[in-house]
């Protein structure tokens, strides 16, 4: 039994990791040897130069640096007022923490297309679409619920007489909160920063959507109007643009994939 649990266990991640490697096989081809069919073994090492074309033609590099602004802005906005949240529903007493936390929660379990187009013309009527302050609302926004229920889980574990404690010796709610419960969490809050920055990172629709300019674009919609010019740049410069904007996000996942594991492995309702 454990011998077959095994098998299965190498078998999907060899179908999950198949798409990448005909990913990076296919950006190794050199664009102009490049046939129109899926290579599965490398047909040269022109990666580098294919992301040098890719970062030419989509102007990846201001492109990237918005996301990188946007990402780490809005990761830190919505952990600060997550981590406020959580503790109002697990310090702080009071009725309904079930009812505040499924409030706060099932901001991420609505798809985003449903409020897509009511978004859209309230931006256009607002002014806010294809501005920095547009894009930055609404990754805050997308970004609170999921921090918050990292935040609220961890903050479950500490335990109440912590706050108690520190009552009993004068401090207050904001002084409980800033001298002891972020202290605490220290480990969840970087677990949750992390978190939304890939998400904000590789987030595509809002930015395909809410912006145009290439001063204010995010890195994917970048990439994607990479993809309409897709017949003058070619596959492997397309693959090997998308391997580059991706690199950032691999690297802080595997540099903090501890993290991860430390303070999500407790979560629960």
């Amino acid at each position: 039994m454990k011998t077959l649990r095994s098998l299965i266990v190498v078998l999907l991640a060899l179908i999950w990791f198949l798409p990448t490697y005909l990913i990076v096989v296919n950006a190794f081809t050199p664009n102009d040897a490049y046939t129109g069919d899926v290579r599965w073994f490398p047909g040269g090492v022109a990666i580098f130069e294919n992301m040098a074309a890719a970062w030419e033609a989509a102007q990846l590099g201001p492109s990237m640096l918005n996301s990188f602004a946007y990402a780490v802005v809005a990761g830190c906005l919505a952990v600060l007022v997550a981590a406020f949240a959580g503790f109002a529903v697990t310090a702080i007493p009071g009725g309904r923490r079930i009812f505040w936390f499924w409030l706060i929660y099932a901001g991420s379990l609505f798809p985003a297309q449903a409020f897509l187009r009511p978004l859209f013309t309230g931006y256009a009527e607002s002014g806010l679409y294809d501005t920095r302050m547009g894009l930055l609302l609404i990754y805050v926004a997308t970004c609170i619920p999921f921090s918050f229920f990292i935040m609220r889980n961890h903050m479950l574990t500490i335990p109440p007489e912590v706050a108690e404690a520190a009552q009993l010796d004068g401090a207050n709610w904001w002084r409980v909160f800033t001298r002891f419960y972020l202290r605490l969490s220290r480990s969840a809050l970087a677990a949750a920063f992390i978190f939304q920055f890939v998400w904000v990172w590789n987030e595509l629709l809002f930015g395909i959507t809410l912006s145009y300019s290439e001063q204010i674009r995010p890195v994917m919609a970048a990439l994607a109007g990479l993809q309409s010019n897709y017949g003058t740049v070619g596959p492997p410069v397309v693959l090997a643009g998308a391997l580059l904007v991706s690199l950032p996000t691999v690297v802080v996942f595997l540099a903090f994939q501890r993290v991860f594991a430390s303070s999500l492995g407790g979560t629960r309702i």
